[in-house]
């Protein structure tokens, strides 16, 4: 990105993980909307190849699961025949992971809903933590077999399913069903009752709605391309747990967990696209 000066690129950043398009950054930064999608494929290439080594090694000790719906190209009912059934149209779920206790979001992946992402999912997370933990997934049948192919034995696993009732009378377009219920399950180990919730994890889907337009409901924001969904997530989930302050903790995500002790700007992001970029630490190593 050598024709943007480091100030407009942090502008434009600034911009796209508090929600705007990228027809309105484009507009607000005053540059062309090509120049705004190169700065997010090239940084959101840099995001997830720094959070994949620096995510390591985490002290997680309860973790809590859920995806996330949204769509590429055109809702599922409009895609045509000849693309039924092919990733990148219609529907695409982001899973994610939240650390209960300093809100860092160690993993994620987008891609079907099925048992096939769902264990790639789990096994990359498994991968990322230093103890045995606790976790929570929603009633979903795909994250059975992908949890036990992910943490064997080595696992405190609950589920948690909601139980929605009819209400005809408060049944509105886009209106959540009534909760009237949940029901707690131990599957695997013995995760304590008192920690089975999937609340920040909800919370966190709320968080990447509002934060990134192109999981804003009934707006023309959604991607194009599943690919440019990726560097967007990749770019915010940067910005989350390095850069913004956690309300509830007074320091970011990554502080909280110990992957950084210091608090990440804008700025710093983008030097991840410089070639003597940050250095990446994981317990006083460095990673080239």
């Amino acid at each position: 990105m050598n024709r943007l000066d480091k100030e407009r690129q942090a502008q434009i950043v600034a911009a796209l993980v508090e929600g705007n398009s990228i027809r309105a950054t484009a507009r607000m930064v005053d540059v062309s909307r090509n120049t705004v999608t190169k700065l997010i494929v090239d940084l959101g290439t840099a995001c997830a190849e720094y959070q994949d080594k620096a995510l390591r090694k985490l002290p997680c000790k309860r973790l809590q699961v859920d995806e996330c719906w949204g769509f590429c190209q055109m809702k599922a009912k409009n895609v045509p025949e000849e693309k039924r059934g092919q990733f990148g149209y219609g529907d695409v779920w982001t899973f994610t992971a939240i650390c209960a206790d300093t809100k860092l979001v160690p993993s994620w992946r987008i891609g079907p809903r099925d048992a096939t992402t769902a264990t790639e999912f789990a096994e990359d997370l498994a991968s990322r933590l230093k103890h045995r933990v606790q976790l929570t997934t929603d009633g979903h049948a795909m994250y059975l077999e992908a949890v036990e192919n992910a943490f064997g034995c080595d696992v405190d696993y609950a589920m948690l399913q909601k139980l929605y009732g009819s209400d005809p009378e408060g049944q509105k377009r886009y209106s959540p069903a009534k909760v009237i219920g949940i029901r707690k399950a131990s599957i695997q180990g013995d995760p304590d009752p008192a920690h089975v919730s999937t609340s920040y994890v909800e919370r966190m889907n709320l968080t990447l709605r509002m934060s990134l337009r192109r999981y804003t409901r009934l707006t023309n924001g959604f991607s194009r391309k599943v690919e440019n969904l990726a560097h967007s997530l990749a770019i915010f989930l940067m910005y989350y747990n390095f850069v913004r302050i956690h309300g509830s903790l007074r320091v970011t995500p990554a502080m909280a967990a110990g992957v950084t002790s210091r608090l990440w700007k804008i700025e710093d992001m983008l030097a991840l696209l410089d070639p003597a970029g940050p250095v990446i630490r994981v317990d006083g190593n460095p990673i080239p």
